[in-house]
């Protein structure tokens, strides 16, 4: 069963604000997840393959052909701040 150190941790780490009587059933709840997952450790899968995914995944990006664009000085004529060739923009990281 969890304990209710578990569940008091857990719920700072969602910042949740739980009653006592919120941090019971959950603390009954969270035991209760644990031990289907303790029970989870008990099937054999020795034989199965390890997959990242449960389905096939195909890659469906299409071919990469060159084809006429815009030229930079088309690109940037709608830009409100260039220079050097380059859209100036507003920074937004400190």
């Amino acid at each position: 069963m969890a304990s209710e150190l578990d569940v008091a941790y857990v719920a700072q780490l969602a910042r949740l604000y739980l009653t006592a009587d919120e941090t019971k059933l959950f603390q009954k709840q969270l035991g209760d997840v644990l031990k289907y997952a303790e029970k989870l450790n008990e099937v054999n899968v020795s034989h199965v393959e390890a997959a990242a995914h449960a389905v096939p995944i195909f890659n469906v990006f299409r071919a990469d052909e060159a084809r006429d664009w815009f030229t930079a000085g088309q690109a940037l004529s709608n830009a409100p701040r260039k220079a050097n060739n380059l859209f100036i923009v507003t920074k937004v990281v400190e």
